[in-house]
């Protein structure tokens, strides 16, 4: 049976953006049980949290609050933030910081790629916040870690989660041009609601910079992600699919957007595991060679299984 979860009438709108006369999902409400998750804590966990304090690194699992991140550094796996903690943007539905950004960390490539290797890691995730401050938009701090892990742990898969460059083709090809396994841009939400979610960005543009990213090299595999909860329908997702598969992306991620404080946007609703199931389908329909949906499903959760063809053989 399919829990309802009650909803409330909101005028205003903290995270940016009005949500008048729109239902909203109250912020201390309780969430339904397919979001229940493990509080972190096992020994692995803690040895990874030393490990990052250790070297001074930043976690998008951290930064950003994520759900699995005590199944996820549990298996040994974590999703590295480069070039700080702070954001030159400010979408209403992220909890990483926004503000003046500190100086770029010369050494911190080098950093992450002896974490990857001291993790025994067979595939790791790199992403950063957006750096429109620099001029070449943090590119070449994605490109020095890339191979900064090729020296160290060669035998490691690396996937980059990039911002979208403004969408210019210089820093994307001197990111692709390091030849990262995958290339992630996500995509977040569908284009109507981009106003108060992504102020800043343009779902247009970020396709663009992941079908450039196919031609610049056929070779690595392209992959977005967008989450549900904000007000999006079914339609308009599976359109936001369509226009995805006809940039070229071959992998796809879907899950449900928490709210991480009052001061962010507010949950519309709470999708369900068949609504997940059912976008999942359409998803292979239109032609994604690799599909991750459902509730708790992030861009980087079990990222390993995610690249076409792992999944079979891990499994």
């Amino acid at each position: 049976m399919t829990e309802r979860v009650h909803v409330t009438r909101s005028r205003s709108n903290p995270g940016g953006g009005s949500t008048a006369d729109a239902d909203v999902v109250p912020f201390r409400s309780r969430k339904p049980p397919w979001l229940k998750v493990k509080a972190p804590g096992g020994p692995t966990y803690r040895h990874i949290e030393r490990l990052m304090r250790n070297k001074t690194l930043h976690t998008v699992c951290e930064e950003a609050n994520c759900p699995n991140i005590g199944e996820c550094w549990e298996r040994g796996t974590a999703t590295f933030m480069i070039l700080g903690d702070t954001c030159t943007r400010r979408c209403g539905f992220c909890n990483v910081k926004s503000g003046v950004p500190e100086v770029v960390d010369r050494a911190e490539p080098l950093r992450v790629a002896h974490a990857v290797d001291q993790m025994g890691l067979r595939h790791c995730v790199v992403t950063s916040v957006d750096r429109d401050d620099l001029p070449d938009l943090g590119a070449g701090a994605f490109a020095a870690t890339i191979r900064a892990i090729r020296r160290r742990a060669p035998g490691c898969a690396v996937e980059v989660l990039t911002p979208d460059f403004r969408g210019q083709e210089m820093p994307l090809a001197r990111v692709i041009d390091a030849r990262p396994d995958v290339f992630n841009h996500n995509v977040e939400t569908v284009p109507r609601l981009y106003p108060k979610a992504r102020r800043g960005s343009d779902f247009r543009r970020s396709c663009r910079v992941l079908q450039n990213a196919n031609r610049m090299d056929a070779r690595v595999v392209t992959k977005s992600g967008l989450m549900v909860g904000l007000g999006e329908s079914m339609d308009e997702m599976l359109e936001a699919f369509a226009v995805l598969r006809e940039h070229d992306v071959q992998v796809l991620t879907v899950g449900q957007y928490l709210r991480p404080s009052e001061q962010h946007l507010p949950v519309v609703r709470y999708w369900t595991p068949e609504e997940f199931a059912h976008m999942e389908r359409e998803a292979y329909a239109l032609g994604f060679e690799s599909v991750a949906s459902g509730p708790l499903v992030r861009s980087s959760y079990h990222a390993d299984e995610q690249v076409p063809g792992r999944r079979a053989a891990t499994s």
